[in-house]
């Protein structure tokens, strides 16, 4: 039995959710200080703060929805919409994930700790009443994606380019988006009030607008980027030339195919209605595609950036 609420007070958590917080170390990656090993240890623990304070909202949203998702055909097996764990002792979960979440927060940085004070502003107000309110629902979840990557930037110093950063605002509306649209066609408003001014035809005019968008402004950081300098002089004494092929070239813009592929597939799922779509990060594990994608993303970038 103890086994068991272990396992519960593990699944209330949603650890696979935690892969949202990998946005942390976007600045880092993109300006080639990913093993700088100060810079790396700090945000690694603002990755760690980051996944214990999500968890700590992931429960307060849980509590305060128990009686929409004992509705929902697979929400209903949540923990606590399920019976299998008790109120009070989720609630002492909460605060003690909230208490450790915040110390470290705290000692890495006091900046780091106000803005990790607005992320659970935001998840409170979200669970709250923002989730109910149209437009509102799917700003909040894109606002939290962007106070991920920001808390990069805080901790590292480091910042990233503003084609970038309009990238992720743009992928994380177009997540958003999906996520309601996969609802309203299995759920409808019975498990989420603020779908009932929602309609079908706006969630794709939505899924277009922002999928459009974040191929652009991916297209053009990729095209701004520069030229990438490779710090091996190998290629150089093989082919006795200034390096015109290697070290002259956009090559940052060869990852714009991943993307493409890996916004297609989004697509493709959400418009064939998959369940999954509720929940973005499980398409990860029905889609091989999608999967492959951006696996291949990041081992392009991995290359190019760092040769």
């Amino acid at each position: 039995m103890k086994f068991k609420r272990y396992i519960a007070c593990l699944v209330v958590m949603r650890p696979w959710q935690w892969i949202k917080n990998l946005a942390v170390f976007a600045a880092i990656i993109f300006t080639g200080s990913l093993f700088h090993h100060t810079v790396f240890l700090k945000t690694s623990v603002a990755f760690i703060a980051l996944c214990l304070l999500s968890s700590a909202s992931y429960i307060f949203n849980d509590i305060i929805d128990v009686k929409y998702d004992r509705r929902h055909p697979f929400k209903k097996n949540r923990p606590i919409a399920a019976g299998l764990i008790k109120i009070p002792l989720v609630v002492i979960l909460m605060l003690f994930l909230f208490s450790v979440g915040f110390s470290l927060a705290v000692w890495l940085q006091p900046t780091f700790a106000l803005l990790m004070l607005f992320f659970i502003f935001l998840h409170l107000a979200y669970s709250l009443f923002l989730k109910r309110l149209v437009l509102w629902d799917i700003a909040a979840i894109a606002l939290s994606f962007i106070i991920r990557v920001s808390s990069g930037e805080l901790v590292s110093g480091y910042h990233l380019p503003v084609w970038l950063f309009f990238t992720v605002v743009f992928l994380a509306l177009f997540i958003a988006a999906g996520k309601r649209r996969g609802e309203w066609v299995h759920e409808g408003a019975k498990t989420r009030p603020a779908l009932r001014n929602y309609r079908l035809t706006l969630l794709d005019f939505y899924l277009s607008l922002f999928g459009v968008s974040t191929l652009l402004s991916y297209s053009l950081f990729t095209y701004f980027a520069g030229p990438q300098s490779f710090a091996n002089n190998y290629f150089r004494s093989i082919f006795g030339l200034r390096s015109y092929l290697l070290l002259d070239r956009k090559w940052l813009m060869l990852t714009i195919f991943p993307v493409i592929s890996g916004i297609m597939e989004y697509g493709r799922l959400v418009f064939f209605g998959r369940h999954e779509s509720e929940q973005p990060e499980k398409l990860l594990a029905i889609s091989g595609t999608l999967l492959g994608s951006i696996f291949l993303w990041g081992l392009m970038i991995i290359l190019i950036i760092y040769g």
